[in-house]
């Protein structure tokens, strides 16, 4: 594997900036790894593991300038977005040290013998213990959130599991820089700084699945790559869990009672939800069942007037916006498909948003108009009119799995008159997160969240955005009849670690 310069490009003008590093070698993959292997047991107590993680983000805030104005020059996002994007990314971090600090995430169930029992039960004490080294693919759409110091890094971390991250090519020179930062907060607590690993290059990525000391992998990016990484771990001699977010088109039903009853705001809503961030999230909503009719006219007439003042922007690199301009023209010459708002280039190096709209029924059916329903990377959406439920049925049965799946109902509806109810249950099977009157950009960092769906959303049923993605680096073990004397603290009677127990049958807390 011969060892290319990696740069730092301004997608801005599509030049070099300068070099950031050199592709990982096969030799450097395996260093990497290996060193990380070796850093396990600096992770052992959950104190420190917990400090840690507070540490991560005290650095990184102290760093914020500095990291800010190096995510710009790689991505474009802009400052404020990114600063934003940064803050969340310090709230994972220090909300993962607080689950860490709890340990219900370990799930601790202790069962003293039972002779009566049939068949008897002897004494059980299960808990949860990390994978291992876990591999990181970064994305290149969240340069912080989704990245070095991301969702999937932070959670690894806190389930006691070293990470070795695949940078992205995007934001190579950002990549180092949080690096940086994350082993100056692992020195603060005497953690090998091979805790956390950074290789470059596709051949390291390959690498990287294949190595025998890495237990698990985090991936964000297309369904192409993801698949073919997904398949890599499952063809190793000892397969691997592989959490992969692939794509998804977070598809939007509008009833038309809700067209009716504020076309203006739906319509305005999408606008500022498919546009955002120039399109670039994976929640964008890339396909809306619209009514035809005066209300459905309504609806498009507001969407085309917020989505023909929206500004040109820049994508993440050149690639993306040559894929989008070539995706968004292959589709605008389908049958029957028209672009109220032409979406394509903007300039030489930017983008303009639009929409496209087609009959739902030339969805209702496999044909050529299936590129519609498969995900578009930047500011588009699809608008299917249809003309009856039977055809909104029709459209939905035929969708992948996806990460978010969005109702628009009105008022009545809301309270549980008319179809609410019933496209929630037909929505359900299509997501991981069903949304009723709002918008699916925006994934809150929350207890309860679930950012993930069925297939080609994710390749899991987990999640990569909230407390429980932390149990995608844990496997559960059981002592049976092990002396008290050998167990770990974390099964022991006493519970000398004051830890959320389920006890004979009986929550402790």
């Amino acid at each position: 594997m011969a060892a290319a310069p990696v740069w730092s490009v301004d997608p801005r003008t599509g030049k070099q900036r300068e070099q950031v590093a050199v592709e990982a070698t096969a030799q450097e993959v395996d260093a990497a790894v290996r060193a990380a292997h070796e850093a396990r047991g600096s992770l052992a107590d959950r104190t420190v593991r917990a400090a840690f993680l507070r540490s991560a983000a005290e650095e990184l805030e102290a760093a914020k300038d500095g990291l800010v104005e190096t995510a710009d020059a790689e991505t474009a996002l802009g400052p404020v977005r990114l600063t934003g994007e940064l803050a969340r990314t310090c709230y994972q971090l220090r909300a993962f040290a607080d689950i860490v600090d709890e340990g219900a995430f370990l799930d601790v169930v202790i069962n003293h013998p039972d002779d009566t029992a049939t068949p008897p039960i002897p004494d059980l004490r299960r808990y949860k213990v990390p994978l291992g080294v876990v591999a990181v693919y970064s994305a290149s759409n969240f340069p912080f959130a989704f990245s070095v110091a991301g969702g999937d890094t932070a959670s690894a971390l806190a389930a006691g599991c070293p990470v070795v991250v695949k940078a992205h090519p995007d934001h190579p020179a950002l990549s180092e820089y949080v690096a940086k930062v994350l082993r100056r907060a692992a020195a603060r607590h005497d953690i090998p700084e091979g805790v956390l690993g950074l290789v470059h290059g596709f051949e390291a990525g390959v690498e990287l699945i294949k190595h025998p000391l890495v237990s698990a992998a985090g991936f964000t990016g297309s369904v192409r790559g993801g698949r073919a990484l997904f398949d890599a771990a499952a063809a190793r001699p000892v397969p691997i869990p592989f959490h992969g977010e692939l794509g998804s088109l977070n598809p939007v039903v509008v009833t038309e009672a809700a067209a009716a009853e504020r076309a203006e705001a739906i319509g305005a809503g999408l606008a500022g939800s498919m546009t955002l961030g120039v399109g670039q999230f994976c929640v964008k909503p890339g396909l809306v069942l619209a009514p035809a009719g005066a209300a459905g006219d309504a609806l498009l007439k507001s969407l085309t007037d917020a989505v023909s003042d929206t500004d040109a922007g820049v994508l993440l690199d050149h690639r993306m916006r040559d894929n989008f301009v070539a995706g968004v023209a292959e589709r605008a010459e389908l049958p029957d498909v028209d672009s109220p708002v032409t979406p394509g280039a903007g300039g030489e190096h930017t983008v303009s948003a639009g929409f496209l709209t087609v009959p739902a029924s030339r969805l209702a059916a496999e044909g050529e108009h299936d590129l519609l329903l498969e995900e578009c990377f930047g500011p588009v959406t699809v608008v299917a009119r249809y003309e009856d439920e039977t055809e909104v049925k029709a459209v939905l049965s035929r969708l992948p799995g996806n990460l978010t799946a969005t109702v628009q109902l009105s008022d009545e509806e809301a309270a549980g008159q008319g179809r609410g109810a019933e496209l929630l249950q037909e929505l359900t099977p299509l997501a991981g997160r069903v949304l009723v009157n709002g918008w699916p950009t925006g994934v809150a960092v929350a207890p309860a969240q679930h950012h993930g769906g069925p297939y080609p959303a994710t390749t899991s049923t987990s999640t990569s955005v909230g407390g429980t993605a932390i149990e995608r680096w844990l496997r559960p073990v059981v002592y049976q009849n092990a002396p008290e004397a050998l167990l770990p603290a974390e099964l022991r009677d006493e519970n000398p670690l004051g830890l959320p127990r389920r006890f004979n049958g009986q929550l402790e807390r």
